[in-house]
């Protein structure tokens, strides 16, 4: 197959995405005409119909929508850095605004961005912490961090960090009045703490998974909190059982503690990613930040 000039994959990305050859023309600055012979031509050096066209519409096939998800993030990343390169012209600078959980800006964003922040000192960087699912162009955010089975798909989302893995605890002083749980389903017998979600004011589900089986169990107990830390020394001082990332924990199990239970109920799942709108044009602050956070594993 001859290799696809990426000026191609532009105009292919732009129909698409506009759902228009009259739209996505004026767009690109170019004829219709031109345009169609274009996508006529992707489509013949690829050997698969892109685009459906009738006379009131234009959608992509099967094929056309998954070259739209998978090449159409990574075309923008490309775009993202040669502007960044040209914005390295200019002194960076401008104030970026976050909204990340407790956790997330502790052990992923404030180290990370340190380095960053001590070589610009014109970038200025506002981190709110919710865990939330917040709706980041409304609320002007800039970008967001979540776990990334939570992010849109109409958002950009960059890796920042690695897998991460639950654990359930609880202090030694606690399991001396009770019986440590052997399955999820045990937990309703136990005071559990937990945590509240401001987006719709409901308390978080535990997940769990083994094999092919995954549940979530609403847990009951004498302490809510909104923020993680407070759930970790509520169970260290032996107040319940608390639902908290495998790396928090770990220092407080070597020195007992704390005492882990239905670890293998307990799977890893995607980590977290920073996530933006897709169109967004990215500042060199912005694209400096992105490069800081972006993940290497």
């Amino acid at each position: 197959m001859q290799r696809t000039n990426l000026n191609d994959l532009v105009a292919f990305l732009t129909v698409a995405r506009e759902r228009s050859f009259t739209r996505a023309a004026a767009k690109l600055g170019m004829s219709q005409s031109s345009l169609s012979h274009i996508i006529r031509d992707l489509e013949t050096r690829l050997g698969i119909r892109l685009l459906t066209r009738t006379t009131r519409s234009v959608s992509p096939t099967e094929a056309g929508e998954r070259l739209l998800q998978t090449v159409g993030p990574r075309l923008e990343e490309v775009e993202t850095e040669l502007a960044a390169l040209g914005d390295l012209r200019e002194k960076p600078s401008g104030t970026i605004r976050i909204t990340s959980t407790d956790y997330a800006t502790d052990t992923i964003l404030w180290p990370k961005l340190a380095p960053l922040l001590r070589s610009y000192p014109d970038i200025k960087v506002e981190i709110i912490t919710d865990y939330g699912l917040t709706d980041i162009a409304a609320q002007r955010y800039d970008a967001g961090v979540r776990p990334g089975e939570q992010v849109a798909k109409d958002m950009v989302a960059v890796r920042i960090g690695p897998d991460i893995r639950m654990a359930v605890v609880g202090a030694p002083s606690y399991f001396k009045k009770r019986a440590q749980p052997l399955k999820p389903q045990d937990l309703v017998h136990h005071n559990c703490i937990n945590l509240r979600l401001p987006t719709h004011g409901s308390l978080y589900s535990w997940e769990f998974e083994k094999g092919n089986r995954e549940m979530k169990v609403r847990v009951e107990g004498q302490l809510t909190f909104n923020g993680i830390s407070q759930m970790l020394n509520a169970a260290l001082a032996g107040f319940g059982l608390a639902y908290i990332p495998e790396d928090l924990v770990q220092r407080h199990l070597v020195k007992q503690r704390l005492t882990r239970v239905l670890q293998d109920w307990c799977q890893p799942y995607a980590g977290y990613h920073l996530y933006y709108p897709s169109r967004r044009q990215p500042s060199a602050a912005f694209s400096l930040m992105v490069h800081a956070l972006r993940s290497r594993v």
